[in-house]
């Protein structure tokens, strides 16, 4: 969607335009018409010959396949990838000639895994965060434990492309950690076909090759750089070592892979390292927490509801004044209404837009906004963070083999 960052000259009393211009915050703008994540399964459906799939969009056509294994690894952007591909002589070798893809927003697991899945955005999952305001509550639902969210299904209504292709005759199985299977997340952004659970990345590599036998698509999970990346950062010694362990394991996949077997490298998002001289927490500032009932999403990606009652729409405006007098040139605030209608969230739905806050932030450079009332110590101190739009978050590998 090449809409133009934000236009929000008839707010111009309460906010400069250049308070939400993303280009000048070195962000960039969601483009769901173009190389988008979710249109890797598609892609992927129409070269095994699933109909009424339009896998030929996007830049993303490939040539037909009897099989395909898509593997996507947790928190490997782009740029870490690039940046670090010393580690990583099987990948890097896949890298020249490729072009990244685009994540949407917020450039996180749970948007990303229901845009994957689906073939569309956030604005039509309802996966607009790590965590989202449950409006049958009123309380915060995680979209990645699933902890306060309901029904997957009721939540995330878009059929996903693992149902389309198991329609059509062709067996799916998604490989991962066993407490994955059947769980919400799984269920929202992944349901279709059969789960095997496996631990190691050994594990799911010999899974793997063992479904492919036959015509199949198979997708493998793996998450331990992504999980290595927020507690030691993306540039750590640690984070070099988990990049190793992939890259052995997916030449491995590679070699072993049947002929007529197209392989697929990808990611949900990238990562950048916090600087902790760059980070607000709502509960200890006072600026940020007057007016708001609740703050969802996560530091690098913020909805901020506001306290509900008489005079909505005003008070909805002096909160985002505030936040945007505080947070300076560390975040772009816009008003949710100007969120969407810049598609940020890309199309939105009527059932999703409960979920986007009235103010929604997206943090620039390396800088974080926390809630130390609805978040553990752990999870504030978080090396390495992402969900925001950065061309490090938001830019993903595409890298495929053929053999």
């Amino acid at each position: 969607m090449s809409t133009d960052p934000l236009s929000l000259a008839h707010h111009a009393a309460v906010a400069p335009p250049a308070s939400a211009d993303l280009t000048s915050a070195g962000l960039v703008t969601p483009d769901y018409d173009d190389r988008y994540l979710g249109a890797v399964l598609p892609a992927v459906a129409h070269a095994l010959g699933v109909p009424d799939v339009d896998g030929s969009r996007r830049g993303l056509s490939l040539p037909r396949a009897q099989r395909a294994c898509v593997v996507l690894v947790d928190g490997l952007g782009m740029h870490n990838l690039t940046e670090r591909s010393g580690h990583a002589p099987f990948l890097r070798s896949l890298l020249a000639g490729s072009q990244p893809l685009s994540t949407g927003y917020p450039s996180t697991t749970a948007a990303s895994l229901g845009s994957f899945g689906t073939g569309s955005c956030a604005g039509r999952t309802g996966m607009v965060g790590y965590s989202a305001r449950n409006p049958a509550t009123g309380g915060l639902a995680n979209l990645v434990s699933w902890d306060g969210a309901g029904d997957p299904r009721e939540w995330q209504r878009e059929p996903t492309v693992f149902e389309r292709v198991v329609a059509a005759g062709i067996p799916v199985t998604s490989v991962g950690p066993k407490r994955f299977a059947g769980s919400g997340l799984t269920e929202a952004a992944l349901r279709g076909g059969d789960y095997r659970a496996a631990e190691s990345l050994a594990d799911r590599v010999d899974v793997a090759l063992f479904e492919l036998m036959g015509p199949a698509l198979v997708y493998l999970y793996w998450g331990d750089v992504d999980k290595v990346g927020h507690h030691h950062g993306w540039g750590s010694r640690q984070w070099g070592d988990a990049l190793s362990a992939l890259d052995r394991e997916l030449g491995r996949l590679a070699r072993s892979l049947p002929t007529g077997t197209t392989l697929v490298v990808t990611a949900d998002h990238g990562m950048v390292d916090v600087d902790r001289s760059r980070r607000w927490d709502v509960a200890r500032t006072p600026e940020l927490s007057e007016g708001v009932e609740l703050v969802a999403g996560e530091p690098r990606a913020l909805h901020v509801h506001v306290t509900p009652g008489a005079g909505l729409e005003e008070r909805t405006h002096e909160v985002a004044a505030r936040w945007r007098r505080t947070l300076g040139d560390a975040g772009v605030v816009a008003l949710g209404t100007e969120a969407i209608e810049a598609g940020w969230f890309g199309p939105v739905a009527e059932h999703v837009r409960p979920l986007i806050g009235d103010v929604v932030v997206a943090m620039a450079g390396r800088a974080t906004v926390v809630d130390s009332r609805t978040q553990t110590q752990g999870s504030m101190d978080l090396v390495g963070v992402h969900g925001s739009l950065t061309p490090a978050e938001v830019h993903v590998p595409f890298l495929t083999v053929q053999a």
